[in-house]
Order: C-alpha cells, then structure tokens, then sequence
C-alpha cells in the first residue's frame, strides 16, 4: 500500500468539504487529478472509501480508517516541521483554530496579533462557528484548538479556562427599560432588535434560547459587529445582547445602557479547548500557552 502525503490531505479535505470539487479546491487539485488519486486509493484497496450521492461524498467504513490514519500522520508530519524549524529558515507551520463570536470579536485579536508578530513562521487559519459545532469539529480531529462557551458538550476534550464572557442587554439611555439593573430574556421579546447578521454564531444562540421560550426575535436590522449593534440601539432602532465586555467598551461613546441578563444561559465563560490525550503540534502548543499567558483587560 502506497499513499502519498496529497493522497491523505486530500482525502481529508475531500471528507470536510463533503464533495470532491470542494475538497480539490482546498487542496489546490483539479477535480478531474483529485478523482484520479481517489480513484487509485480505492484501486489500491480493493473497495470503495467513499460512497458517492447527489448531495456529495461520506466515508464508508474503511474511509473513516483512513481518515483516523491519515489525521494522525499529517498531525505528526506537522510535528516534524515545528520541530525542524528551529534548525533551519523557511519551514513554516499552520494551526486551525474554530472559535465562537465573542472570542473572535472581543478576546482573540490581541492575543493573536501579538503571537503572529511573536512567531512569524505560524500562520493560523481562523474560522466562526457555532460552540456545539466546535467541539464536534475538535473531536473529528477538523482543527487544532477551539474556544466555545461552557454550555458546549466537552465529553473527550481538554479545557483551560479563557475568559469570563457575560451576555448583556444593550438599550438606549431613554428606554423604558434603563431604569433596571439586570432582565431576563422573556421580558423583552415582544422588542425590536439589533442583532449580529445571519449565520454570526452568537446570535444564533440567542435566537435559539428565544425560540425554547416560544416565540422568535423581531429584528429591526441586522448589523456585522458589536460596535454596530452597540451604535444602532443608541441611536434608538431597537435592543441588543452583546457580551458584557462590548457594551461596556461602547457604553459611552454609543450612548447605551447596560442591563444584566439573569438567565443561566448568558452567564457565560470562554474555555480553550483540545483534544483530550492528543499530542499537539509544537506550533498548536505554542499558540494555546500564548494565549493563555495572555493579560486580561
């Protein structure tokens, strides 16, 4: 049996892009050289290791074997590089990172600026997801490191404390409600929102908490950031959830009001999170003690 590194990369990127064209794109393939190399694994095998529909590809049996095998040694092939790279110039590693909206809005930048600018040969592709999507993601092996909130089912991974990352209601100085200190979710649905455009993973879980409770949130607009949503509640279109760190940084120039959300699921912490007895990359591993180290504000 003979697999080349292309080989296991693709097959890789063909698994989480869910099509072959997707996972030849990722790996910089033509469709028809990245059919041919499938094609030949398969050939090699004596039996199919991918079962092919109108609506893409999923492994068979002896494809999650390989995708089992083909993660652990391009996990190590990346440990070969970190390690290589402290005696020679060139050698570059890349960590995955999947991350809710909070974390890439208010918490990670900085950590991530000053780790980029720390180690020039790292590069990190960072990607929004949903928390719960995250720890499936992570346990698939599909990235390095996650940060989610601590609601997420974090059965088979580890986790170090990140930031403590409250949700907050935002509304203008003149609103009805400014005269309160904290409120509940079912208290204000039947207001127009501000909220984070479709898709964004944060509003999405607030749109779900609004739909146990039964009724759906009525937006006004919906905006790309928290500094946006911040600016628009001020300037009286409707209410807003943010983290509590966002609407304190904008209370005063966005001219909002903080109220407190009550409910259990806005009491929230950020968790760094990793596969649970796995071996990190030296480049992985440099990336969560940064980020760790990292001062809070």
């Amino acid at each position: 049996m003979r697999f080349d590194l292309t080989d296991l990369q693709l097959f890789l990127h063909v698994h989480e892009a869910g099509t072959i064209t997707a996972g030849a794109q990722r790996s910089h393939l033509s469709l028809a050289a990245a059919s041919e190399r499938i094609r030949g694994m398969e050939d090699l095998l004596g039996l199919p290791l991918l079962l092919r529909t109108r609506h893409g590809v999923q492994p068979t049996p002896a494809g999650q074997t390989l995708l089992h095998h083909a993660r652990t040694v391009l996990q190590q092939m990346e440990c070969l590089r970190g390690e290589l790279n402290a005696y020679g110039a060139g050698l570059q590693g890349q960590v995955r990172v999947l991350c809710n909206t909070a974390a890439l809005s208010e918490y990670l930048p900085q950590a991530l600026s000053s780790f980029l600018h720390r180690f020039p040969a790292i590069s990190v592709d960072l990607e929004e997801r949903l928390s719960h999507e995250i720890v499936d993601a992570l346990r698939a092996g599909l990235c390095d490191i996650g940060v989610v909130s601590d609601w997420a089912d974090l059965a088979g991974l580890t986790t170090f404390a990140f930031r403590q990352d409250p949700l907050a209601l935002v509304v203008p100085l003149d609103h009805r409600l400014a005269a309160q200190r904290s409120i509940t979710l079912a208290q204000v649905l039947d207001c127009e929102f501000v909220g984070l455009v479709q898709g964004a993973a944060l509003q999405e879980h607030i749109a779900q908490q609004a739909r146990r409770l039964g009724r759906p949130l009525h937006y006004r607009v919906r905006v790309r950031s928290f500094e946006t949503v911040c600016r628009m509640v001020g300037l009286g279109i409707g209410v807003g959830i943010v983290p509590q760190a966002a609407a304190i940084r904008h209370a005063r120039s966005a001219r909002i009001k903080r109220l407190a959300l009550s409910d259990d699921w806005a009491a929230r912490q950020l968790l760094l999170c990793v596969r649970q007895g796995e071996r990190l990359s030296p480049h992985a591993q440099q990336l969560v003690e940064h980020v760790l180290a990292e001062p809070r504000a």
